[in-house]
């Protein structure tokens, strides 16, 4: 048990938490991580990365790296998100993230109330599962800290974008931004404030 009372997921199978970041921002893809932690080497301090501080995310993330027995990354692209919707798109990072995976899962703990089609093995969804179980608050680490440093190396090409601070969301400052330096590639044509942009522009 971790000092935030999270337990491993006591199923006898080997079991995958999944996750994701990057729903609601702007721009960006939207970023899936699968974990398999070691039950013989706990992680102390797991708990929903939106919980935690940026240093004490990136402190976890190195341990999760370090002495979970499998860690992957999916992702969907802005493009498949405008293509097929931001949900749609979320579930297929996800399952790209488990299909990564060095170790095949026997479960997946996916964090919300939807499971993903085209899995490898049996899911169970759980809501706020992030703050509940260990496996998938580390993934929700590796998620969040791989698309944060995205968004800041994404910032160093656009710093005007302040994409550092907000990390794509629609805050006052990126929508003026959209305003005065116009819509990038990286950036969701499907999500209202951008698209609203883009029309503004062909006006």
């Amino acid at each position: 048990m971790t000092q935030f009372g999270l337990d491993f997921f006591d199923s006898g199978s080997i079991t995958a938490g999944v996750d994701e970041v990057g729903r609601g921002p702007l721009a960006g893809d939207v970023v899936a991580a699968a974990v398999i932690l070691d039950p013989s080497r706990p992680i102390d301090g797991l708990n929903d990365s939106k919980k935690l501080s940026e240093k004490k995310r990136l402190l976890l993330a190195d341990e999760i790296r370090t002495f979970a027995l499998a860690v992957s990354i999916g992702r969907a692209t802005v493009e498949e998100i405008d293509q097929i919707n931001i949900l749609q798109a979320t579930m297929l990072a996800m399952t790209r993230a488990v299909d990564g995976l060095t170790i095949k899962p026997e479960l997946c703990l996916i964090d919300g109330n939807k499971i993903p089609k085209g899995l490898p093995c049996p899911a169970e969804a759980i809501v706020q599962g992030d703050g509940k179980v260990a496996e998938i608050a580390a993934a929700s680490i590796i998620a969040k800290v791989t698309r944060d440093a995205e968004m800041s190396a994404l910032d160093e090409k656009h710093p005007e974008y302040g994409f550092k601070r907000h990390k794509g969301y629609g805050t006052r400052q990126h929508l003026q931004a959209l305003q005065s330096f116009g819509v990038l590639p990286e950036h969701r044509k499907s999500f209202a404030p951008v698209k609203n942009q883009l029309a503004n522009v062909k006006k």
